[in-house]
């Protein structure tokens, strides 16, 4: 780490930078990886490596190349800085490089075709309506923070779909993750709740970090995708 762009994803207004890894066999399902707001930080490039390590290939856009951001620095005002970025950010802009993304992702040689998306934050509302506008094999969403205001979008997203919140956010209030929950929890998608956990409780470069929270969504999101998404044996 940390990773250097190294695929181009052709869109309308030019080409998105964005960041591959690939397991150690070289091929395997592919994952498309969307970033929280703070970009392609060194949690993202950390758990895009777990997961290739994983057995797949992962491909991390910068989704906030529009604005000439591919990370916003680390520091006390990390935080404004970011939402201030996101603030900016063309979402429908977004959602169409994301699935543009997820085009180049499934034709790549190392991959078989097949691809789920992971975002977190910023990325798991995104990873939402990507998976509303483009055929995905499954969704991995840790507390999608557009998720409430685009549930009109849920009898779109068909994919098998899992959603990971804790009940302390201080952005998304239980009332709202309720409101998800009844709204995309169906057969083959599952949200589910980590007591006294804040938002980003995974991103452990940050305060919201519940190491125990952390711990055990990760281990739902490796189950869930090996039985969604498995790689195939060597």
């Amino acid at each position: 780490m940390p990773s250097t762009p190294s695929v181009s994803v052709p869109t309308e207004a030019g080409a998105m930078p964005a960041h591959l890894w690939l397991p150690a066999s070289g091929t395997g399902p592919g994952i498309l990886l969307l970033q929280e707001i703070f970009g392609i930080s060194r949690y993202v490039e950390q758990r895009a490596q777990d997961l290739a390590d994983l057995g797949y290939v992962v491909l991390a856009p910068e989704i906030f190349w529009r604005l000439g951001v591919d990370r916003v620095p680390e520091g006390p005002a990390a935080l404004d800085d970011a939402m201030a970025v996101a603030g900016r950010c063309d979402w429908d802009a977004a959602v169409a490089d994301a699935v543009a993304a997820l085009g180049v992702l499934r034709e790549r040689p190392e991959t078989d075709g097949r691809a789920a998306v992971v975002g977190f934050c910023f990325g798991g509302g995104l990873g939402f309506a990507v998976a509303a506008h483009a055929d995905v094999d499954a969704l991995v969403a840790y507390y999608g923070s557009a998720l409430p205001g685009l549930l009109d979008l849920a009898p779109r997203v068909t994919a098998p779909s899992l959603h990971h919140f804790g009940t302390a956010d201080s952005f998304i209030p239980l009332e709202q993750v309720a409101q998800v929950e009844a709204a995309v929890v169906r057969d083959g998608v599952e949200l589910v709740t980590y007591a006294g956990a804040d938002h980003a409780f995974d991103n452990p470069d940050l305060p919201f970090h519940d190491p125990d929270a952390s711990v055990k969504a990760w281990a739902r999101t490796t189950d869930f995708l090996a039985d969604r998404l498995p790689v195939p044996a060597r």
